[in-house]
């Protein structure tokens, strides 16, 4: 199958786990946003430099970038073994009274592994998963034991039902896009829906709540030696023209104004979440790119990834472990892109760009492109706004991860390859799995 046709395939797919519908709601603006994060956000001169320790198994590594997630509006219903319910305030009552986990964006990449890891652990205790739409059949299997609850972060109204007798929260909600014309959306979804949440959590007597959001708030930089890490301040010149980061980063201001001193909020900042399950393509993406030869030029920048199934596994650890009102960013190792595409490209035997890039060389290229399919009608593969963001180093350190929470990461070898094994079998047929490894 060629990756045009498989982009056609994705196209039917939903393009996000977090917002087929939104509703109004009145939050502001994103520029009046901006000026009270610039004003809001803390900063610290505390630097440091070493990288996550892998466990013992591990033997190298590679690393990565952001999340993805699931919200919308719409009538609240529970499902349970295959049955739906539209829940009255008789089935609300009826609940749990207290020892719940509710999980938001639960069909998400990092979602759909979480869901699994807390079933697969047995201590989780009552498991709700919260989603916009009819959940897929893997969710609906009575062996995970899960409670299903439709509805959308961006309603006061649906969140205060899923809320009911629930301790904890993962919120991994969310919509990844890089087109300018999304930014509202992603503004609705990331700042708004996470509003309604902490203040609904808040009202329901909710413990704790685990936010995801990306390391791109804070680890984005000019320079490959910036050493950033939790205490970084944020790169508002940077960030302010990707409207996904700068909503992310207006996500976490408002978890911590409306969470306030009266629910606890822990967040984890993932870079490129790579690995199996992205049946989305929410990240893995550029796999899918470099396996169809559409990057022609290098990006001259840097990258960090993480296999999701490490993220996964850590966030049960920082909701029993990490400090209330701090941020772990959970990453691997950094690469320069041209090391990123060496690795793949001996891996699996598809030729890498053939230019390296240099500056703003590969954005200009990009810009060119993106007019010229424009012209014929047709979308560029590669985005302009995405070209941008690879010619600047995603580095960071994950130490205070490492040491807080216990957070290690299994060879970044075996997640690069199973992410191709992945992308080849669901988005490019099995005809080509067998040049993997």
């Amino acid at each position: 199958m060629s990756v045009a046709k498989a982009r056609a395939k994705l196209r039917t797919r939903p393009s996000s786990t977090s917002a087929k519908r939104s509703s109004p709601g009145k939050g502001r603006s994103p520029k009046a946003a901006s000026a009270a994060a610039k004003s809001n956000v803390k900063t610290s001169a505390t630097k440091a430099s070493s990288q996550p320790r892998k466990a013992k198994s591990v033997h190298s590594a590679m690393t990565s970038k952001p999340t993805e997630a699931t919200a919308s509006t719409g009538a609240v219903s529970r499902e349970a073994g295959g049955t739906e319910l539209v829940p009255t305030k008789k089935t609300r009552d009826s609940l749990p009274a207290r020892g719940v986990t509710l999980v938001t964006g639960a069909t998400g990449f990092l979602g759909a592994h979480l869901i699994r890891a807390l079933a697969a652990s047995g201590t989780a205790g009552p498991i709700r998963a919260m989603q916009t739409g009819a959940a897929p059949t893997w969710l609906r299997d009575p062996a995970l034991g899960v409670e299903l609850v439709r509805g959308s972060v961006t309603s006061a109204e649906d969140l205060a039902a899923a809320l009911v007798g629930v301790e904890r929260v993962y919120h991994l909600a969310g919509f990844v896009s890089h087109k300018s014309e999304d930014a509202h959306r992603m503004y609705q979804v990331h700042v708004d829906g996470t509003r309604l949440l902490c203040r609904a959590a808040s009202d329901a007597n909710v413990r704790r709540i685990v936010m995801a959001s990306t390391s791109g708030t804070v680890a984005v930089s000019k320079r490959p030696d910036a050493a950033l890490d939790e205490d970084s301040p944020p790169p508002l010149d940077l960030i302010g023209r990707w409207p996904y980061y700068t909503s992310k980063l207006y996500q976490e201001e408002a978890a911590r104004r409306a969470c306030g001193d009266r629910v606890e909020l822990v967040t984890v900042n993932p870079s490129l979440l790579l690995g199996p399950g992205d049946d989305r393509l929410s990240s893995t993406r550029l796999v899918l790119q470099y396996l169809g030869r559409e990057i022609p030029m290098s990006p001259s920048g840097g990258v960090n990834f993480v296999d999701a199934r490490d993220v996964a596994a850590a966030l049960p650890l920082a909701m029993e472990r990490g400090r209330a009102g701090q941020r772990y960013l959970l990453g691997g190792e950094n690469w320069s892109f041209d090391e990123f595409f060496g690795r793949l490209e001996r891996m699996t035997k598809v030729p890498g760009p053939l230019i390296k890039g240099r500056g703003k060389i590969p954005w200009y290229a990009s810009l060119a492109q993106s007019m010229l399919y424009k012209q014929l009608g047709r979308t560029s593969p590669i985005e302009p706004a995405a070209v941008d963001m690879a010619g600047h180093y995603w580095y960071f350190d994950s130490r205070k991860a490492h040491e807080e929470l216990g957070f290690v990461t299994r060879d970044a070898t075996d997640t690069l390859l199973e992410t191709v094994r992945y992308v080849r079998e669901h988005f490019l047929g099995t005809d080509v799995l067998a040049k993997t490894g």
